[in-house]
């Protein structure tokens, strides 16, 4: 988000918090820890695949104790993952895990970094991983994140081989090695050098682990005890570690605090052995830099003379250690500790000041009202002289708010520069080089200030936000965010029509200023009808909305591809959607993606209408199902037990509904009571642990943790006569074309006799697996438990998994 300058404008980047303060307080144990962090110029960077890879307590030990700068290179978002909260997947699930991940790095003390590669799903082994990323563009991304943080020791969370579970866990620890040599090769990834310089960290190192049946540590590893208790935080690293990883809430972390000892082990790598010490021979004081010892002495003096009754008292001292700090040639550590040294006085001085907005959206080009709130709580001599370049000068007094005006005007649309493009499956499509690594776009929305404290002249940003008072939750502070002037939302974002039946397709306008008029035209493949072929409107008050609709309808030659809005107003062209992921721990994400939406023609044939369908962990199989004309009701606990199933004609659970639904275990009888007597009941898939229900079936089987990642893998029937593949679709191999991202997961295992199993598939190299399907009759009725990926397939609009599923709940008179 870049602004113009009106009344002032609004530069670089600072992170934005769900709710409290966006001007840090800092109390006076945290203020002398960050003295003790002022006194260390060391760094660590951890390597992994995914947001929850990291080891929280070691990047805590390493931030907090050992005052390192630290941080974590997940090479993806998460994109990939399953999403225990809510129905989000792929990009979507992604930006709320990245969200989670800045919120563990708050907590634990670290830095987050990504690379452009994306969690396509689970895969095997790192071939498999390095067939679908870009190998050479994911390296380049972990050669860049090095030289611009410069680490004395790397570590990786997994080995390279099949210990790591996980191709793309593997995946990580290859490129890390790989980088950790190549970013100290000029040679490679030159075009980097104009911005940063070549590093060699000292050491990369695998953090070895102790996970269920896998245990990769010995006695004769190195080790690191880093469950101590820190008295300056009131916590060990244990208990901080569980606060951090429990913000994972989307993957179900939630973490019991653990208090004590706790040793982590390490194999070496790379570079310098390390005998004794994971930072051995690593020179972590200011002697490390020309000029730089006189400096360490002032700062142990600070810290030594701290009184934490009046952190205001160590003001001057702080000052004198700037001054002497500015005074050093130009570089790495300089820029560091100059940045960290101007927040701590801030802090001690009492200096507390923010900017924001009462409101949450702003049109594309419009002026925004932004007030800067200023107070100081101590008698430190504190004169405001700008913001933002802007003339103040007055001084500031002891316990005495003040309140500034200004505006700006916003000239980019607020979007996570990782979407902003279409993109292929393995790589998000990103030009510039300079964002690349950033968990969000630097330079969005942050107010400059500018202070003599003292006789010192310092300057600071703070987050430009919207803030206002919820009546339960008090004082919340939510991104500000620039929106198109008019949007255009598509209901879903894939369609499946059944042979050449039209669909309406509604369309939700939307507008961010007032007097909005203009009109949307959409654009169809080849061989589709549209009408209207244009619609008119007019929102005449900022907010409005209003629903338009357009019907389409499929020739015997419809092409599959894109329906596509473009939006004329105001002399302007629009073709953005809007989109609100809201969840109380992560700020609210606002979304401006292409108005678009796949259409699909496809041979279908439906039997029954009304579905009844169990909640989990969150999917869109209700929505889909609706598009192709079924009822569906989500049924409560109540419902289940107190109405006449029979009016359903199938029961469909959510994913990982046994794992969630506590429940279940009650309802469990009545379900398959349904299922005798008559009914279909469709169970998708769990995982074995936990596990609420032990028998979900009506005769035994076991989860296991086969799968298949190949989503072109070939499908053969076991049972090509059932009805499952025959009624009311004939299902054939065709039926697996153009499947995404997997085959299907947690695949069953010692099944009892009296299922069918429907299908057979594997990976390229591995055995045949028979458990993604089985089907069997119970008394009069049908139970169907999948582990084939429907939940992925339907969304996106593919014919085949569409016919097949009918089939699963749709069930022959006899």
């Amino acid at each position: 988000m870049n602004f113009r300058q009106l009344g002032f404008s609004l530069f670089l980047f600072f992170p934005l918090f769900v709710s409290g303060q966006s001007s840090i307080q800092l109390n006076s144990s945290e203020i002398k820890l960050g003295l003790k962090k002022l006194n260390t110029l060391g760094s660590a960077l951890y390597i992994a695949a995914h947001p929850d890879d990291e080891n929280t307590r070691l990047l805590a030990f390493l931030a907090k104790e050992k005052k390192f700068r630290t941080g974590y290179l997940s090479l993806t978002r998460g994109d990939g993952g399953q999403n225990l909260i809510g129905n989000e997947q792929s990009e979507l699930l992604g930006l709320i895990r990245t969200q989670e991940l800045l919120a563990a790095r708050r907590t634990d003390g670290a830095e987050q970094f990504f690379s452009r590669a994306i969690d396509f799903g689970f895969s095997k082994n790192s071939v498999e991983t390095f067939r679908i990323w870009n190998k050479e563009q994911v390296l380049a991304d972990a050669v860049w994140v090095i030289r611009k943080f410069r680490p004395d020791v790397i570590i990786t969370r997994f080995p390279e081989d099949e210990r790591a579970g996980h191709g793309q866990h593997a995946a990580s620890a290859i490129i890390a090695r790989e980088a950790f040599l190549a970013a100290a090769d000029p040679k490679r990834f030159p075009e980097q050098l104009k911005y940063v310089q070549a590093w060699q960290a000292r050491r990369i190192v695998w953090n070895t682990y102790n996970f269920g049946s896998m245990n990769t540590t010995a006695e004769d590893q190195l080790k690191l005890d880093v469950g101590i208790f820190n008295p300056l935080l009131g916590k060990g690293y244990g208990e901080i570690a569980a606060e951090s990883r429990t913000h994972h809430k989307s993957q179900g972390f939630g973490s019991a605090r653990q208090r004590g000892k706790a040793v982590e082990y390490f194999i070496h790598t790379a570079g310098i052995l390390s005998k004794s010490d994971l930072f051995e021979g690593i020179n972590s004081n200011w002697n490390r830099i020309t000029g730089g010892e006189e400096i360490g002495k002032m700062i142990s003096a600070a810290d030594q003379n701290f009184n934490t009754d009046e952190p205001s008292a160590s003001v001057p001292a702080l000052i004198n250690i700037l001054k002497a700090i500015d005074r050093l040639p130009e570089g790495y550590w300089k820029e560091q500790k100059s940045k960290d040294i101007k927040d701590l006085i801030a802090a001690a001085s009492g200096l507390w000041f923010e900017s924001y907005t009462l409101q949450a959206v702003q049109a594309l080009g419009d002026s925004i009202r932004l007030r800067s709130d200023i107070v100081l709580q101590s008698k430190i001599p504190v004169k405001l002289l700008s913001i933002n370049g802007q003339k103040q000068d007055f001084d500031l007094k002891e316990g005495v708010s003040k309140s500034i005006q200004g505006s700006v005007l916003a000239n980019e649309i607020t979007e996570p520069y990782w979407l902003f493009e279409n993109h292929p499956m393995g790589m998000f499509k990103i030009d510039d080089q300079q964002l690349i690594g950033h968990p969000e776009k630097p330079g969005s929305a942050t107010v400059g200030f500018s202070f003599r404290i003292s006789d010192q002249i310092i300057s600071y940003q703070r987050p430009a936000v919207f803030k206002y008072t919820d009546q339960v939750r008090g004082e919340v502070y939510q991104p500000l965010i620039v929106a198109p002037a008019v949007t255009a939302s598509i209901a879903d974002k894939a369609y499946v029509f059944s042979g050449n039946t039209s669909k309406t397709i509604q369309i939700l306008l939307k507008s961010f200023r007032d007097k909005t008029e203009g009109s949307l035209r959409p654009k169809v493949p080849s061989g589709w009808k549209i009408e209207p072929q244009n619609i008119a409107f007019n929102l005449p008050k900022k907010g409005d909305e209003k629903t338009v609709q357009f019907t389409i309808s499929p020739s015997d030659q419809a092409e599959s591809g894109k329906f596509t809005l473009s939006i004329q107003s105001g002399g302007q062209n629009y073709n953005r959607a809007h989109r609100i992921i809201d969840y109380d721990h992560i700020p609210i994400q606002n979304l401006f993606p292409l108005a678009e939406a796949k259409i699909e023609r496809v041979e279908l044939k439906t039997g029954g209408k009304k579905i009844g369908y169990i909640a989990g962990a969150g999917d869109l199989i209700p929505e889909s199902l609706q598009q192709i004309g079924y009822r569906v009701s989500t049924l409560s606990e109540s419902e289940i037990m107190n109405t006449d199933l029979s009016q359903y004609d199938a029961i469909i659970t959510g994913v990982r509904a046994y794992n969630v639904n506590e429940r279940l275990a009650l309802m469990q009888p009545k379900l398959m009571e349904y299922v005798s007597k008559g009914g279909t009941l469709l169970i998708q898939y769990n995982v074995s642990n936990p596990l609420l229900v032990q028998n979900i079936g009506p005769y035994p089987f076991k989860i296991s943790r086969d799968r298949v990642t190949d989503e072109n893998a070939g499908v053969r029937f076991l049972e090509k006569d059932h009805p499952v593949l025959n009624y009311p679709n004939k299902i054939t191999a065709k039926d697996f074309e153009g499947w995404i991202q997997e085959r299907g997961l947690y695949f069953l295992s010692d099944v009892d006799p009296k299922y069918k199993r429907i299908l057979s598939m594997n990976d390229p190299g591995e055995t045949a697996k028979d458990g993604s399907l089985l089907v069997a009759d119970y008394g009069k009725g049908r139970f169907v438990y999948t582990s084939l990926v429907f939940f992925r397939e339907l969304p996106a609009g593919i014919p085949g998994a569409y016919r097949l599923f009918v089939n699963l709940i749709t069930k022959q008179k006899e």
